[in-house]
């Protein structure tokens, strides 16, 4: 699964902070004190984006936490005609620049599939996006119960990052991967459950509970 160092910031960043990190310090001693504050402020931003904190994982029967930070944008009842190929619960997150970008595992269990679609890279907020755009789905199953959650590209977001594969046992809230510079993610779960969240809730990922299987 995703690699974390004990520090507080996704192992993926590292290849954009410490260039951009060299390049700042090379301005700044050879006198071009304006391009270095402008590269400055770009590797703190970058350095910001990739953060990740450590959370808590709330315990209970049946719990299923947020895969994400953000604004809830949708909830809904809704066919999952590619996986699930049943009525179910639909929650969209939906993820600005500014919320951590790390995606947690929903429900421990096994990763049945994972399958990654391209597509477009409309706005993440709009309804279309959940179908059109680049996205990778991850289906995991406990017991009876599957929840199936989507990474979704967005406007400016070109790289999906997943380390989940069939066959691996999961722990709820566990670090599964990530998106770069703004997305959306969509969690689907049993028509039965209950759910914990409404639109306009802003939500963290593994620290939240969205819903409660019966």
């Amino acid at each position: 699964m995703m690699k974390n160092y004990g520090i507080p910031v996704a192992a993926e960043g590292w290849p954009f902070i410490i260039p951009l990190a060299v390049v700042t310090v090379l301005l700044f001693a050879l006198g071009w004190r304006t391009t270095a504050v402008v590269v400055l402020a770009l590797t703190l931003f970058v350095l910001f984006f990739f953060r990740d904190p450590e959370r808590p994982v709330p315990e209970g029967a049946g719990i299923v936490v947020s895969p994400a930070d953000g604004r809830v944008i949708i909830v809904t009842d809704h066919y999952e005609g590619d996986y699930l190929k049943t009525d179910v619960k639909k929650i969209s997150i939906f993820l600005s620049v500014f919320n951590v970008h790390v995606n947690r595992i929903p429900l421990g269990g096994t990763v049945e599939q994972v399958q990654y679609h391209p597509g477009k890279f409309l706005v993440a907020s709009v309804d279309k996006a959940s179908t059109d755009n680049e996205q990778t789905a991850v289906l995991i199953s406990q017991g009876k119960h599957k929840v199936l959650v989507k990474q979704i590209a967005g406007l400016i977001a070109r790289r999906i990052v997943c380390y989940a594969k069939p066959g691996d046992t999961v722990a709820t809230g566990e670090r599964y991967g990530l998106i770069r510079f703004g997305s959306r993610v969509d969690i689907f779960l049993p028509k039965n459950a209950d759910i914990m969240v409404k639109v306009g809730d802003r939500i963290k990922g593994s620290r939240d509970v969205i819903g409660v299987l019966k």
